[in-house]
């Protein structure tokens, strides 16, 4: 069994105020369609007016970068689709922001508690890497 689990929050355009009530009625069903068509489990929506966020269920097979491929270029065609006022809002035709965040999400274990996994499997610990995170990559 796998479970892979990811957070993935993507912007608005020009962080432009799109996401009303009658919008985000539409999201979710369009991620319930998602859901139907792809191996994608949407866990998890929130929002605000500016930004969504999304607590989704991968597959291995499936790279985060596909995911997110596929999740914000339905729900930006749908959404024009659906509610043309959206589109006028966006000059330049674009739902979302061209980046977004992700994140890997344990369900069963902190970072603390795999490494602590990973150090205690044999009876000699020899440690091979130790690494930080990084979070400057597109400086």
């Amino acid at each position: 069994m796998t479970v892979l689990l990811y957070h993935l929050v993507f912007s608005a355009k020009y962080r432009r105020k799109v996401f009303n009530q009658e919008i985000e009625n539409t999201l979710v069903e369009i991620c319930i369609e998602i859901s139907q068509r792809y191996e994608i489990n949407f866990v998890e929506i929130g929002n605000d007016e500016d930004h969504v966020h999304f607590l989704i269920q991968g597959i291995p097979k499936m790279p985060v970068s596909r995911i997110v491929q596929i999740v914000k270029s339905i729900i930006a065609r749908e959404i024009f689709s659906k509610h043309q006022e959206v589109k006028k809002l966006l000059w330049g035709g674009n739902l979302w922001t061209s980046g977004f965040y992700a994140n890997t999400v344990g369900q069963y274990a902190s970072e603390e508690t795999i490494r602590n996994y990973v150090r205690d499997q044999g009876k000699e610990y020899n440690k091979l890497h130790s690494g930080q995170l990084k979070f400057d990559f597109f400086v």
